[in-house]
């Protein structure tokens, strides 16, 4: 498998809201999920060396699709609509629900889910029931704690377990600390995608 390290080509091919309308290249894709606001446009920039490629909406929630970043011509980063939007109706929010049920359950090129964290507090209940939901479809999940440059690193490892405590992680579910300010952990964060698309665990 190539360096992912330094991307170089990157395109949004596409804003899916149904099955019909996904890529069929067939590459391999990683979902990202995660909070409104809770940086998964800075993660997806840091990751492809972009300053603002990806879509970062100037009200959390926005987003409504499914976002695919073809990435080298190699994989999709899928950006899955943000949970937690308190301004959403609750009709609108059962058809995020779908949409974004359908795409996790049912996509054979899906083969793994980075879900973001703030890595200043506790999970939310969202974030806890998004973890145990993926858990349920046993979806390798990678767990992105965020914004950790704004923790002093004495109290990283108490914000770490205090994160894998609430969510009670899974012993297999990798948890890494990311910032998109210093690039912390984003070696890290590719290390792991490169592993689940290219097949070995």
């Amino acid at each position: 498998m190539e360096d992912f390290m330094e991307v170089q080509e990157v395109e949004l091919v596409m804003s899916a809201v149904a099955a019909s309308q996904y890529p069929t290249t067939g590459y391999p894709e990683i979902g990202l999920v995660g909070r409104s606001n809770v940086g998964k446009s800075s993660l997806t920039n840091v990751l492809i060396n972009r300053k603002s490629y990806a879509r970062t909406s100037s009200q959390p929630g926005k987003t409504r699709t499914l976002n695919f970043y073809e990435v080298e011509k190699q994989l999709y980063f899928v950006d899955v609509p943000g949970y937690g939007y308190a301004k959403v109706s609750k009709k609108e929010r059962e058809k995020f629900g779908v949409m974004i049920e359908e795409y996790l359950t049912q996509r054979d090129q899906l083969r793994g889910v980075i879900q973001l964290v703030d890595g200043r507090h506790a999970p939310t209940d969202d974030d806890v029931s998004m973890y145990q939901w993926l858990r349920y479809y046993h979806i390798p999940t990678l767990i992105v704690a965020t914004k950790i440059d704004k923790i002093k690193p004495a109290v990283r490892n108490r914000e770490t377990s205090l994160i894998r405590k609430t969510l009670n992680m899974n012993a297999d579910d990798e948890l890494l600390l990311f910032s998109a300010q210093t690039k912390l952990g984003k070696d890290e964060v590719w290390q792991w995608i490169e592993k689940k698309i290219g097949g070995t665990n």
